[in-house]
């Protein structure tokens, strides 16, 4: 019944907006909180029914869904940082009208992503791409701050541009297949060969899904749409729509629809190697932590587009593992971010410091994410970085495996000083009454640090059962 995992959001949001009054506003984050638990059980659970497919709601709905192995680690990271930041909203939103729209949006928002990873349809894609960027844009200025605002409409430009690109792409690849299926696309793309109509419809909708991503040189607007939003669309973001939004699809497009391109990898290699750097450059001068862990999401988005330009099933299963890691140390390191900025009123690292005896939780929580970051053992971060090493030393890119190595140095030494800026030292005056998160934050972060260490120590069981038959999928 794989429809469900569209429908059933998609029902709630209606559900929760119909003029029942404040009994329907409680109901909202238990709501969210329901739905969330279902969908990472559906996927751990290897039987589950849900998991099987349904035509007849599938023609009802008028498009085809599948689930492999790359679409069950996106459901799964999907349903874990949306019951992250729907923790966070929870504990940051005190408005009854504000938390049901927060959350009306977020299962919007879900309904899309959700839907983006199952589809089998080029122009389906697309349609439920934008669903997820229109929720985006109303997210990032939810607080309707100056800030969020210039954000939202960056975001907002950049994202237009991206439309328009993809749009172009599915109307020349229906000129060109006859139809928008992976299926269709992929046989007539390979039939076409050197097609200058085909070549261009691959790079438009490649550069389309670089801006979703916020990958070079489209990264643009990520650091100021990051660090404005609100603390748990901050989560959200970083977390997975950006990697459903355009991560995700370039990874379905280059493995199950367009045909091996040794140009195309030569793109896939060339921007993920100047994101990492940029991104790690950048963060070494930030003084807003969010800003800092901002600019680190695009160089840790830098190494998946750099595994997947290997153009080998190993590439392609560091590029997803790397993703679902992503997903989890990003997520914690910004729920962190969420409860500093809950206790101090600020996440200016020059205004912090000596956070760490007061709020001793987020400080260790802290430690775990930004190590996996980094890619120390035995955190989850380590064993995507190391099977990326391996791909890219094994498809013979010796530059860039020595790159991808000194830059987790280099992420390690921007991460260890913002933890150090406002975790150690002296504690100033203004500092001295602050106590841990609401546990609606520190439990979370308290989920995030477990799971990461428990995918690190399970790795070899991880990587027989969930790695392997992603590098099945080319």
């Amino acid at each position: 019944m794989l429809p469900l995992f569209v429908l059933v959001p998609f029902l709630g949001l209606l559900v929760l907006n119909l003029p029942l009054g404040r009994q329907v506003r409680r109901l909202a984050f238990p709501c969210v909180f329901l739905l969330g638990l279902l969908q990472v059980a559906a996927v751990l659970w290897p039987s589950s029914p849900v998991l099987s497919g349904s035509g007849r709601l599938e023609g009802f709905l008028g498009f085809g869904l599948r689930a492999d192995s790359l679409s069950l680690v996106l459901l799964l990271s999907i349903g874990i940082v949306v019951l992250c930041a729907a923790a966070v909203a929870q504990s940051t939103l005190s408005h009854d009208k504000g938390r049901l729209n927060f959350v009306s949006v977020l299962l919007l928002a879900m309904t899309g992503m959700n839907g983006t990873v199952l589809l089998t349809d080029v122009f389906s894609l697309y349609v439920f791409l934008e669903v997820t960027s229109v929720c985006s844009f109303i997210l990032i200025a939810f607080d309707r701050t100056r800030d969020g605002l210039e954000g939202s409409l960056k975001y907002l430009i950049l994202s237009a541009v991206a439309t328009v690109m993809m749009l172009l792409s599915v109307g020349l690849l229906l000129l060109v297949a006859g139809g928008t299926s992976f299926g269709a696309v992929s046989t007539a793309l390979r039939a076409a060969g050197g097609n200058l109509v085909a070549r261009i419809a691959v790079g438009t909708f490649v550069c389309g899904l670089f801006i979703k991503g916020g990958v070079f040189p489209f990264h643009g607007w990520l650091p100021g749409a990051y660090s404005s939003a609100p603390s748990s669309v901050s989560v959200l973001l970083a977390g997975i729509v950006t990697k459903v939004s355009g991560v995700y699809g370039i990874i379905r497009l280059a493995v199950s629809v367009f045909p091996p391109s040794p140009s195309l990898n030569e793109v896939f290699l060339l921007a993920g190697a100047v994101s990492i750097v940029i991104g790690a450059l950048a963060a070494l001068k930030q003084t807003d932590m969010k800003g800092l862990l901002a600019y680190s999401s695009i160089s840790q988005v830098g190494y998946i587009i750099l595994a997947l330009g290997c153009g080998t099933p190993l590439g392609v299963a560091a590029a997803v593992l790397h993703l679902f890691n992503h997903s989890l140390f990003k997520s914690l390191l910004f729920v962190n971010a969420a409860a500093v900025e809950q206790c101090t009123g600020t996440t200016d690292m020059r205004r912090l410091g000596g956070l760490g005896s007061r709020m001793p939780y987020t400080s260790t929580t802290s430690v775990i994410g930004l190590l996996s970051t980094a890619g120390i053992p035995p955190f989850s971060g380590f064993w995507s970085k190391l099977v990326m090493l391996i791909a890219l030393w094994q498809a013979h890119l010796y530059g860039y495996a020595v790159l991808a190595a000194l830059l987790s140095v280099v992420t390690l030494a921007y991460l260890l000083t913002m933890h150090r800026q406002v975790f150690f030292g002296k504690t100033a005056e203004h500092l001295r009454e602050v106590c841990e998160a609401r546990m609606g934050v520190v439990l979370p972060a308290l989920v995030l640090a477990i799971v990461t260490i428990a995918v690190g120590l399970l790795f070899p069981w991880i990587f027989d059962t969930f790695l392997c038959p992603v590098g099945g999928i080319m």
